[in-house]
């Protein structure tokens, strides 16, 4: 059996995808089916699959970002990107030898790229190196992710009351059951929107996702160390806590 990871954050186009890779590649066991691109990299580091098939652009961490970390987070995967995007792109991906779909994906398109994956996977390790020269062509050709004008205040609860919070004053986001914990200097509040849809709607340059559950204010970090376990922490400037970062995101911390 070859194991693999999908990351795909539209439901019925990576259901598609599974039912069609069960026909093209019967041998292939898919141990994680991911809607975005932190638990797509936390899969990786989990099951150190042969393959990954990655949807370019998803919400937080893109496809191209899982990509880069995969040097240090499973460096045996093979990976198969998913896109949108037409010729100008496919050249870059044929020049660096790294398989493509492009959506919608065509069955004789998957079968050749099974068959090309069957091959390099019983020929050769992937070639890292190759890999890092591809992503920085496509970070340069391709068009920027259509996002919405980055999320500049919110409202939450806390108590009784309702608080007005500047994002930039938040020092992290963290996932609580159906809500999002909003920590600030003064305290924490919920906010009723779960952390997978802030990631669509905050600024890239300021939030960075340290964790499935957690997305931090880079301007709030004071230092990124490791404890005596090798668990990376983050320590805060303005609040006692610190937070946890999951090992696969240490990869993004180090390449920043």
């Amino acid at each position: 059996m070859v194991d693999c990871v999908i990351a795909e954050d539209e439901l019925l186009l990576r259901d598609a995808l599974i039912v069609q890779l069960a026909g093209a590649w019967p041998e292939l066991r898919i141990v994680a089916a991911c809607d975005d691109g932190g638990s797509a990299l936390e899969a990786l580091a989990a099951h150190q699959p042969q393959v990954a098939f990655l949807d370019i652009r998803m919400p937080g961490l893109s496809g191209l970002d899982v990509a880069g970390a995969l040097a240090e987070v499973s460096p045996r995967t093979e990976v198969v990107f998913v896109t949108a995007y037409d010729q100008y792109a496919i050249d870059a991906f044929e020049r660096g030898a790294v398989d493509y779909l492009l959506k919608p994906v065509a069955a004789a398109r998957l079968a050749a790229t099974v068959q090309r994956v069957k091959a390099r996977l019983a020929s050769a390790t992937p070639d890292p190196g190759m890999l890092a020269a591809l992503l920085r062509q496509l970070g340069r050709e391709l068009p920027p992710p259509a996002r919405p004008e980055p999320l500049v205040w919110l409202t939450a609860s806390a108590g009784t009351e309702t608080r007005l919070i500047m994002v930039e004053d938040v020092a992290y986001f963290q996932a609580d059951s159906k809500y999002t914990v909003v920590m600030t200097a003064q305290g924490e509040a919920l906010l009723r929107k779960p952390i997978r849809e802030l990631l669509d709607v905050l600024d890239p340059a300021m939030f960075r996702q340290i964790h499935r559950s957690t997305i931090v204010n880079l301007k709030a970090i004071a230092s990124v160390a490791r404890d005596e376990t090798g668990r990376g922490l983050v320590r805060l400037r303005t609040r006692p806590e610190t937070l946890a970062v999951s090992q696969p995101f240490m990869a993004l911390f180090r390449a920043m």
